[in-house]
């Protein structure tokens, strides 16, 4: 099928901005699918159907558009369509050869320009249709964030967010209409931030800063125990790095964690890359309500929570990658659950404590083979005037990995 799907980026300096190649695509288009503001940039002289995008948003009416091929289609896009944009999402549903991409500068770039910054150095985080605290997985010490807002308030929550976890004294830039004759700058430190609200247009530029001995959470797994809220039920610091260097975690990877107590190893496996999912599964109310505070306090509140007991709330879930078990071992048909719903080549890890969940991580380890790892840390602490090793509760690992 020949192209029959031009993907138009567009600044806000609007029609005069665009190439020759976009206008003309613009003129010959019988259609052109985009969001009001962008298609009232448009002059009266282009003759195509103008249809906004519905709401909720979809692509189907553009996809309904497809026919024969011969009809020309147009979709009306923010700066570059392929960042963070709608060429993306149309990318996983049209084929290449029936789609074409004609790119504006993206607000990112614009932004990096206006700051010089090295495009390439910086975190660039999308806000929009996501949660405030998700930006907190790219926040350490001497990053520099470019970050797409979701309305005219995320600069004030953003400002908000970074004070209250240690990065008040971050450097905010925030850029209304970038590349529009509406253009403005306003420069702010986080806990200094004094407009409630912003053009809803606007991109923040965030150059963290903190005080000494501050740098936020380590990229590495096993993050500070009081990192997290816990009743103590929690895979300790040095468990934890080892239990995520088995699970070995891989961009868009989905996690199961099962019994996840106040959600440590799905987080962990989340922060390890952006790409990568979890679902939590836990029946216990109160850690529930852990799980929903460290998820968003840690940056990942994409992880999910599902509430209920495992295997029956394993029903209907997406096959994972890689399952942790880290309680109810002796549940009935649990381990075997999660191994029949493991895809090919994925991971299972489970840590046992007591003797009867060791007992029943031996007997499934000589149905299905795998490895078992037994992990002892002690540590040292006072014993009247000198010091000596306490020792942890033991813990009994396996992997078995699927074929």
């Amino acid at each position: 099928m020949s192209t029959w799907l031009t993907v138009v980026g567009i600044g806000e300096d609007g029609w005069h901005g665009l190439s020759r190649a976009a206008r003309r695509a613009l003129v010959e288009a019988q259609a052109i699918h985009g969001g009001e503001r962008h298609l009232a940039l448009l002059p009266p002289r282009i003759a195509a159907r103008r249809v906004p995008w519905p709401r909720p948003f979809s692509i189907d009416a553009v996809l309904a558009e497809r026919g024969d091929g011969k009809t020309r289609i147009c979709v009306l896009a923010s700066g570059d369509p392929m960042c963070f944009g709608v060429g993306a999402t149309l990318a996983r549903e049209v084929a290449g050869e029936e789609m074409r991409v004609l790119p504006a500068p993206s607000s990112l770039s614009l932004a990096a320009a206006r700051l010089h910054w090295a495009l390439q150095d910086v975190a660039c985080v999308s806000l929009v249709n996501r949660p405030a605290a998700s930006l907190l997985a790219d926040v350490h010490r001497g990053a520099r964030l470019l970050v797409l807002s979701a309305g005219g308030a995320t600069p004030a929550e953003v400002a908000t967010l970074l004070t209250a976890h240690g990065f008040g004294a971050s450097r905010m830039s925030v850029f209304e209409h970038l590349g529009g004759a509406s253009e403005r700058r306003i420069d702010e430190r986080a806990d200094d931030w004094r407009d409630p609200r912003v053009a809803a247009l606007n991109l923040i530029a965030i150059d963290c800063r903190t005080h000494a001995g501050h740098a936020g959470p380590p990229l590495t797994p096993g993050l500070p125990d009081d990192a997290y809220r816990h009743d103590g039920q929690l895979t300790k610091r040095a468990v934890r790095a080892v239990t995520l260097a088995h699970l070995a975690p891989q961009p868009g990877e989905l996690l199961w964690d099962v019994g996840a107590g106040c959600g440590s190893i799905g987080i962990e496996w989340m922060r390890a890359h952006r790409a990568c999912r979890a679902i939590a599964i836990e029946a216990n109310e109160s850690r529930q309500r852990l799980i929903e505070y460290n998820r968003d306090a840690l940056g990942v509140p994409a992880l999910q929570l599902v509430k209920g007991e495992a295997p029956a709330a394993l029903q209907g879930l997406p096959a994972p990658d890689a399952v942790f078990i880290g309680g109810g071992l002796t549940a009935p048909g649990l381990l075997d659950a999660c191994w029949s719903r493991l895809r090919q080549g994925g991971r299972l890890v489970a840590n046992a404590v007591t003797l009867q969940s060791e007992m029943a991580l031996v007997e499934w380890r000589a149905r299905h083979g795998g490895e078992l790892t037994r992990i002892a840390v002690a540590q040292a602490e006072p014993l009247g005037s000198f010091d000596t090793w306490r020792q942890a509760l033991p813990i009994t690992l396996l992997q078995a990995s699927k074929p």
